[in-house]
């Protein structure tokens, strides 16, 4: 006879968090996931510039360091009220992104901000809309946020679409070095409001979270 045992995560109940939208599953990244991650990462995703690489190491081998090092850093400085949320985004059965949820002081400003990444194949599907709705509905629906912040480089049309098109508003511009010179960053904002009107939430299914609340200060 086989015993089948349900495997979760009670120190650690994130790992079995799930978040759906249209085709799109947002589970959250696993350490088995990293060397995957750091080989399929597009060459246009932005890590921090500042970031020194290790003497004898070429940039490709930087990058790979970094998404480890930055798995292990957001797990590691985890609290209530300071949190990154790394999740790996799969489409038609495969890995194909990282999308990102984090907030600062989240019990007093109720203000979460994202980032991501998409492989080269599974852009123009759909599939960055349906990450950051996924992240969105999680934020909004579930965890109470008042308001979600984003920004890109005024010159990366694919991230501002995306936000756009949930009802970002602009909401400023500033200036950051990019490690190769001064680039302009779009910043824009989505109030919780906005974001009701707007009936997106029903898109969206998660599962999985109730153990999960009081690591987001619930």
């Amino acid at each position: 006879m086989v015993i089948i045992i349900a495997m979760t995560h009670s120190a650690w109940p994130l790992f079995d968090l799930r978040i759906r939208c249209r085709t799109v599953t947002l589970r959250p990244v696993k350490e088995s996931d990293l060397s995957l991650l750091a080989a399929i990462q597009p060459d246009d995703y932005e890590h921090n510039p500042h970031a020194e690489r290790l003497p004898g190491t070429d940039l490709r081998q930087h990058r790979q360091r970094l998404v480890h090092q930055d798995y292990w850093r957001a797990l590691g400085t985890w609290s209530p009220s300071s949190w990154t949320l790394s999740l790996a985004v799969e489409y038609s059965g495969a890995l194909v992104g990282v999308q990102s949820l984090e907030a600062e002081n989240f019990m007093v400003l109720r203000t979460v901000d994202s980032g991501s990444w998409l492989i080269h194949a599974a852009r123009g599907r759909g599939v960055g809309v349906a990450m950051r709705k996924a992240v969105l509905g999680l934020a909004f629906d579930h965890l109470d946020a008042l308001a979600a912040v984003s920004a890109a480089r005024r010159d990366n049309g694919a991230s501002l679409g995306v936000s756009h098109s949930l009802g970002y508003t602009n909401n400023g511009v500033s200036l950051n070095n990019s490690g190769t010179g001064l680039v302009e960053l779009q910043h824009m904002r989505l109030p919780v409001q906005q974001w009701r009107a707007a009936g997106h939430g029903s898109e969206i299914a998660v599962d999985g979270l109730t153990p999960c609340l009081a690591w987001f200060g619930r």
